[in-house]
């Protein structure tokens, strides 16, 4: 599932003199990215508009842009994310299954 893309952007980060920045540059990239999408988020939904002459963001790029810093983290850890987002679905589906309100089904 997540093993395909992962390894895309292994692939195309080992073209690269340095493949993955040290881990607190990557943190830093991730937290920019997810500052962008509520910066956006902001524009769309909240109380600030864009200015005029700021460029056009589309929501999904900005969201790919975090999903694809996370990557280059995981893969620079060697986590593999596949068998981690089992493990995030058991505890929805186990730990978390009557913590949140469910939809009747008639």
């Amino acid at each position: 599932m997540l093993k395909d893309t992962q390894k895309q952007i292994d692939e195309w980060a080992q073209t690269l003199e340095e493949p993955y920045w040290p881990p607190l540059s990557q943190f830093a990239a991730l937290s920019e990215e997810v500052g962008e999408v509520g910066r956006l988020m902001n524009h769309l939904y909240g109380s600030k508009p864009k200015k005029v002459e700021e460029a056009n963001q589309e929501l999904g790029g900005e969201i790919v842009d975090v999903i694809f810093a996370a990557m280059c983290m995981a893969n620079r850890h060697g986590i593999d994310l596949d068998a981690e987002f089992e493990k995030k679905m058991d505890k929805c589906y186990w730990r978390d299954r009557d913590r949140f309100a469910k939809k009747d089904h008639a």
